[in-house]
């Protein structure tokens, strides 16, 4: 049975992190199951990162700020809905789950909703005045996105229970859905030479690799802060960051690393395309991430798809998997947890890293290849394509 399916999202741009990455993924494995799928977002029609998408993409904005109103987007929904047996949204807070939920609510089309652990209680921890505002919202209108929706989707046990923290009036149809990735591809060596020839001081080193926006939610700063004593004791130590940085981080952590003494050892690659990100992983011996809230962590299945070890915070919500499969150390996201976590990796025989780096393998293919969680999803969809809506609610 072929099903059209429609993604909803407020931007593609990659670097918006792991929800733009994750609609591609999705989009690639319904095609390869001979499914229909398009994309809408509220980017403008000029966006550079439209071009290379596996499936048509509707541009409709630009939307009015963060926000993203436009009135294009519910206008192209009512007269292209009819073309589609469901509809997924990713992501809430912003106009497109707001005007999908309006058009959407009473139609026999049912939509999906991935939240994108944009409900986890560090948001409210984290920025008390932004929780406030959303609470307002959440009462007169995103409550009923979540209510509504045939499915909301979480991926992982960790994010759905985490996800009931924030808000009241919560009520959610909830599924936890195995995502996936298809993984990093290509000639290994020839990625590796790339990246070692646009980083030359990088050659002989063992090189830690963060790979992540820029953002205080992803602890880069506690990762300095935990690094620097062993970057101190051992030169052969490098630590590679590599990430957009659109809130000014960057000059704030180097100023941490200057402060530190660790400004040498410390290599800023900023924005890297798919080539050279891939040769940055092939380069390091360990990946890592400490983050103080990651949903699913796109980049950290990327990373097991090398096949690299992963060093991450309990705060990243598949490091239960992970500990599991052996594929990588866990610890708490402070200064100390993380400096402990480091220490563990280097106490490693080189016998240990390698087993662990085939154990990242091992569960990169059993719980994360989107040729495994994709499908699953897909057949998630199709179950309940075109079926009358579960709650119709006024």
């Amino acid at each position: 049975m072929t099903v059209r399916y429609l993604h909803v999202i407020h931007s593609l741009n990659p670097e918006h992190g792991g929800p733009p990455h994750g609609v591609k993924q999705l989009a690639s494995a319904a095609m390869r199951l001979q499914q229909t799928v398009e994309v809408a977002t509220l980017d403008s029609p000029a966006a550079s990162w439209r071009q290379g998408w596996p499936c048509p993409v509707h541009c409709l904005g630009p939307g009015l700020l963060k926000y993203g109103y436009t009135p294009r987007f519910p206008r192209w929904l009512r007269q292209n809905l009819a073309r589609f047996d469901a509809v997924v949204i990713h992501g809430i807070w912003q106009y497109h789950s707001l005007a999908t939920w309006t058009i959407l609510r009473k139609s026999s089309v049912p939509y999906y909703l991935f939240t994108n652990g944009m409900l986890d209680p560090w948001f409210k921890q984290r920025y008390p005045l932004k929780h406030l505002k959303k609470l307002l919202y959440w009462a007169a209108v995103e409550h009923r996105v979540l209510r509504d929706a045939h499915g909301v989707l979480f991926t992982s046990e960790e994010e759905r229970l985490l996800a009931r923290q924030s808000f009241s009036l919560y009520r959610a149809n909830e599924i936890v859905v195995n995502f996936g990735i298809a993984g990093l591809a290509g000639d290994a060596g020839a990625q590796r030479a790339q990246f070692l020839q646009r980083f030359p001081h990088l050659r002989g080193k063992r090189c830690f690799l963060f790979v992540s926006r820029l953002d205080p939610k992803k602890g880069c700063d506690l990762l300095i802060e935990a690094l620097a004593p062993l970057l101190q004791a051992d030169p052969a130590l490098q630590l590679v960051i590599a990430g957009p940085d659109k809130s000014g981080q960057q000059q704030q952590l180097a100023n941490l690393a200057e402060q530190l003494g660790v400004t040498q050892s410390i290599t800023w690659a900023g924005w890297l395309s798919e080539e050279l990100k891939v040769g940055a992983f092939q380069a390091a011996e360990a990946f890592v991430l400490p983050s103080h809230q990651e949903n699913f962590g796109m980049v950290v299945a990327e990373a097991l798809s090398v096949p690299l070890p992963v060093l991450i915070s309990n705060k990243v919500n598949i490091w239960r998997e992970i500990a599991a499969d052996n594929a990588g150390l866990v610890a708490e996201d402070t200064v100390e947890g993380t400096r402990h976590m480091l220490q563990r990796w280097l106490a490693l025989s080189e016998q240990e890293r390698q087993a662990m780096g085939r154990n990242a393998a091992d569960c990169f293919r059993q719980r994360f290849h989107i040729d495994t969680g994709g499908r699953n999803i897909l057949q998630l969809f199709g179950q309940h394509a075109r079926n009358p809506h579960p709650s119709a609610a006024a």
